[in-house]
């Protein structure tokens, strides 16, 4: 039963993790020749304060600039 975990910032709508879902489970399905009723997707939201990129914290970087 593969499981496969999904973090990213808070922001992303129901319908933007039901898509993720969809397509990753169609995927792992298709290369891990698994069926996709046994394929878990968990996602897990996180604020941006509780990530740092290069030794700054993602909420102090101006994404503008990227």
């Amino acid at each position: 039963m593969p499981i496969v975990r999904v973090e990213l910032w808070k922001g992303a709508t129901k319908e933007t993790k039901a898509k993720l879902a969809k397509a990753i489970t169609n995927d792992v399905a298709t290369i891990a020749n698994k069926r996709p009723q046994n394929i878990i997707v968990l996602f897990t939201d996180y604020e941006k304060e509780d990530w740092a990129i290069g030794g700054e914290l993602a909420s102090d970087i101006d994404w503008s600039k990227k």
